[in-house]
């Protein structure tokens, strides 16, 4: 007869012991990855956006800072004609920054979230999805960051948050509150009356 063997008992705990202790020391690594690979995302955008600002900065110096129709800033940025902050040292905002396609070059009442909305659309080389408004965040998967918009004049900063580091209550993604912008999730700020580019990381 032959006889068929299999594991013990103590066999059997000790896999289990190893699989409990290579869990524990493995699912951290892994989360810790996810964050990372998160933080890596707000850089690489935040440091691509610096340098389209940069660029369509440059192009307006090398073209001897040329005006549209209104008056305003402007330049010819990639075959989009692209508005630009006007000069206003008393309030501390420098020429030339990008604001939008149509208006914002002064940083007062017109210059909003869509916007900032314009500005990644358009210096952005296939830049990932955006929106302002939250149900389009929680309804569209090709959204990748949400876009606001805070203070005003010199104060006036672009949020870009990056959806996947934002608060889910059950399966809807939370705009971030307009009093704690730049503490909720992983994002950055741009200042178009300087061109101040800066991370904010607050990982969830």
């Amino acid at each position: 007869m032959r006889k068929h063997s299999g594991f013990t008992l103590i066999e059997l705990v000790v896999v289990v012991v190893i699989l409990g202790f290579l869990a524990v020391t493995a699912i951290p690594k892994f989360i810790d990855l996810t964050d990372q690979a998160k933080q890596a995302n707000i850089e690489g955008m935040a440091g691509g956006f610096a340098t389209g600002v940069s660029l369509v900065r440059a192009q307006w110096e090398a073209e001897g800072r040329p005006q549209n129709g209104s008056s305003q800033n402007s330049v010819n940025y990639d075959g989009v004609d692209l508005v630009l902050t006007s000069e206003n040292q008393a309030d501390g905002i420098r020429p030339g920054y990008v604001t939008g396609l149509t208006d914002g070059a002064t940083l007062g009442g017109g210059f909003d979230a869509a916007n900032c909305e314009e500005v990644w659309l358009n210096i952005l080389q296939q830049p990932p999805g955006v929106t302002t408004s939250e149900t389009t965040l929680n309804n569209d998967d090709s959204v990748s960051y949400f876009v606001s918009k805070s203070g005003t004049g010199e104060t006036s900063l672009c949020h870009y948050h990056l959806k996947e580091s934002l608060v889910r209550d059950g399966n809807l993604w939370q705009a971030p509150d307009s009093n704690a912008l730049t503490t909720t999730g992983n994002s950055f700020t741009y200042a178009p009356a300087n061109s101040a580019v800066v991370i904010h990381i607050n990982q969830q």
